[in-house]
């Protein structure tokens, strides 16, 4: 049996490198830009494409999918080839892959600003960029797949079964929380509704942080650590314990993002169970990546790529501590909503996810061509300066999160809130938001200093494109393995069905009751659908992105009842879709907020929030009341809910648009008479219109 000779494809390494650099300047940059207009609103420089609600998930998308996508990507190309001893698949699927990858990021880039969202966070892009993820990702996966069948290695690396974990769970889980019935080229509505809308989301939303930030970046961590080091992975025994017991406790905790909620309490506390049971996997693959450096701890002293790794592993060490804790009722009762989230989720992306690219791409670059680092003294200035940058963004986080959760729930001798307006709690935590801006920038000041340094790095060498590289072909196994783990190891097909089956165990346990027994979301007979014109005012809430400030539901605290009102209940939510409970309150809850105010006060909130509530941070809506509200949609919108089983009357869609004609014109009238001008075809009469029915069901029965 001879060597074989063949070439690794270091062109898509260096095309999905240089695609990660390029979006993680850009991700940031829009990050760098909302956290500012969370200090001074006019940032938005006036206008509706640069605002807060619509910029931020442009910034969470390019940051997860394009920065950290594409560096996914990158290591995975980088790392297959080698660990399979052969070329990848596919040249032409790996261009497919990458540039289909980039004209996604583009298309999101693009439709995000302009409004063109589904409200699901971290799954905001419409039904045409869902389908195209679906198709890029199965180009990825069969060349992934297919290499891994020509491979020359019998046995698959530990690294590899988290590349295949990542690859099934994230086709399961886009395609679950994509289902959506499209109603135009650029609008549709979620099948789900209301708590189960939420379930579904929340599955998805932690498990997208489950499978898409984590276990590809230990999947990276298994093979590029012990290169870094030049050591062998601490233990193959906690490896395996570590991947199965991972995958499998994971996928159940999504619910703990929605405690004291109308979620039924059954699925909360298996969300909480399983989220402390999720220490011991997390902190397990920690562990092993840290005692990998056994015996070169001397090198992480002059060496920063292990300086990136080593920061890298204990912020994801305490990610995993934190979100354990934070599923904890009493702990959550108080840091939901509140910027500790915010400080949690930054803690693993800009620590564990940042800084594990930083580290790649600086060990990566100078191999594939042929040379050495540029400057080692700049990559190691780049470690510091990007580490205060996490310390000036999260320690201010933190302490405004206890803060302002603090505030929330004061009460004063008499028993009345101490802080009853909203705003107050606000205007507190402003110099913590100027803290973090300045940490913002501090990190993306790193990652420019990077990229200066690998572009003389590569300016410097010359690209190996096609490196040649020489492998035994496969023998004939001639040994029985006694180990059942390393005779799996060898059947990647096997692999991926176990993988598969393990993590749809925990979702249909969930999902399937919430969704079957119809006690667990108990209806209410004075819930009644939405009007034509409340219908498309709640799309208009929709397209500015207002839930990303504003959270829909009340919880069953003393607390919250006094600020807001009745606390939300299961039934009030049947006909959202989507649901709209949010995530976090940069402003108040307006669950209840219906006829609290009078038109005329959602009118000059939206002109110029400053008018009612001085010194507020919201930006102003002006365009609302310039823009004309599009009825052209009515029909198609009132026809797709109640294919969705809302109960619209059969052709009520024809009369739809004289009803919301009717209703807006009570309005402007009701304006008038408060000394206000404006037409009762401009789209803020229309939110104005929604946000005076939020809530109101219930204070109908209650009457």
């Amino acid at each position: 049996m001879q060597l074989e000779t063949f070439n690794y494809d270091n062109r898509i390494v260096r095309n999905f490198g240089i695609a990660t650099i390029f979006w993680g300047i850009i991700g940031m940059t829009v990050g760098l830009l909302v956290a500012v207009q969370l200090v001074w609103p006019f940032m938005n420089l006036n206008n509706q494409f640069t605002t807060f609600g619509r910029i931020r998930p442009l910034h969470t998308n390019a940051v997860i999918f394009a920065f950290v996508g594409n560096a996914i990507f990158m290591a995975v190309y980088y790392a297959l080839q080698r660990l399979l001893k052969a070329r990848m698949y596919s040249d032409l699927l790996s261009k497919i892959h990458f540039w289909g990858w980039q004209l996604i990021i583009v298309a999101a880039a693009i439709t995000l600003p302009l409004g063109l969202t589904t409200s699901h966070e971290y799954a905001e892009l419409e039904w045409p960029i869902d389908i195209a993820i679906t198709i890029i990702w199965v180009v990825f996966g069969i060349n992934m797949f297919g290499t891994i069948i020509k491979r020359r290695e019998r046995h698959m690396y530990v690294a590899i079964w988290f590349f295949i974990a990542t690859f099934v769970t994230i086709a399961v889980l886009h395609i679950v929380n994509s289902a959506q019935l499209p109603i135009s080229a650029w609008k549709s509505y979620y099948l789900y509704a209301g708590v189960q809308d939420a379930l579904v989301q929340w599955w998805y939303g932690h498990n997208a942080v489950a499978f898409f930030l984590t276990t590809p970046y230990l999947g990276m961590m298994y093979y590029f650590l012990p290169k870094m080091a030049n050591r062998p992975i601490y233990s193959y025994k906690l490896s395996i314990l570590h991947f199965w017991s991972l995958i499998f406790i994971y996928i159940w905790a999504g619910p703990h993002h929605l405690l004291y909620t109308s979620l039924p309490g059954w699925a909360q506390s298996l969300g909480v169970v399983f989220s402390i049971m999720l220490i011991a996997p997390s902190w397990g693959g920690m562990i092993n990546g840290l005692l990998t450096l056994r015996g070169a701890w001397d090198k992480v002293r002059t060496e920063p790529i292990l300086k990136f790794m080593v920061v890298s592993l204990t912020a994801y060490g305490m990610a995993t501590f934190e979100g354990p804790m934070l599923s904890l009722k009493q702990v959550n009762a108080i840091a939901h909503f509140t910027d500790w989230i915010v400080a949690h989720v930054h803690v693993g992306a800009l620590g564990f996810n940042g800084f594990m690219t930083f580290a790649i791409l600086y060990w990566a670059i100078p191999k594939i061509y042929g040379t050495s680092l540029h400057s080692k003294k700049l990559a190691s200035i780049h470690f510091w300066v990007g580490t205060l940058g996490i310390l000036f963004y999260a320690i201010p986080m933190y302490w405004a999160a206890v803060v302002q959760g603090l505030m929330w729930k004061e009460f004063t001798p008499e028993g009345v809130l101490k802080y009853p307006t909203f705003l107050t709690t606000t205007l507190q935590i402003i110099p913590m938001h100027m803290m973090r801006a300045i940490g913002g920038a501090l990190y993306l000041g790193g990652v420019i200093l990077m990229t200066y340094n690998l572009v003389r790095t590569m300016k410097k060498g010359t690209l190996l494109a096609n490196e040649p590289a020489q492998a035994m072909p496969l023998q004939p196994l001639v040994v029985n393995e006694k180990s059942r783990h390393r005779r799996l190891e060898r059947k990647p097909a096997l692999f991926m069905v176990l993988a598969l089956i393990v993590i749809l165990i925990g979702g249909m346990v969930e999902m399937m009751p919430t969704f079957m027994i119809s006690s667990n979301v108990p209806t209410i007979s004075s819930v009644k659908p939405y009007t034509p014109l409340e219908l498309q005012g709640r799309d208009i809430y929709i397209r500015e992105g207002c839930v990303n400030c504003h959270s829909q539901t009340i919880r069953p605290f003393r607390s919250e009842t006094a600020r807001y009102g009745e606390y939300s209940k299961a039934g009030e939510f049947v006909y959202d879709h989507p649901f709209l409970w949010g995530s976090k309150r940069t402003g108040p809850d307006l669950h209840r907020i219906g006829k609290k105010y009078p038109n005329k006060w959602h009118y000059d909130h939206l002109l110029d929030p400053t008018i009612t509530s001085p010194g507020s941070i919201m930006p102003a809506y002006a365009w609302l009341i310039d823009q004309a509200l599009d009825t052209s949609t009515t029909a198609s919108k009132v026809s797709a809910m109640r294919k969705l089983g809302v109960p619209y009357p059969i052709g009520y869609e024809k009369q739809a648009n004289n009803d919301l004609v009717k209703q807006a014109e009570e309005i402007r009238a009701d304006l008038r008479e408060n000394q206000v001008e404006v037409l009762s075809d401009r789209e803020i009469v229309a939110i104005v219109a929604y946000l005076q029915r939020l809530g109101t069901d219930i204070k109908v029965a209650e009457n």
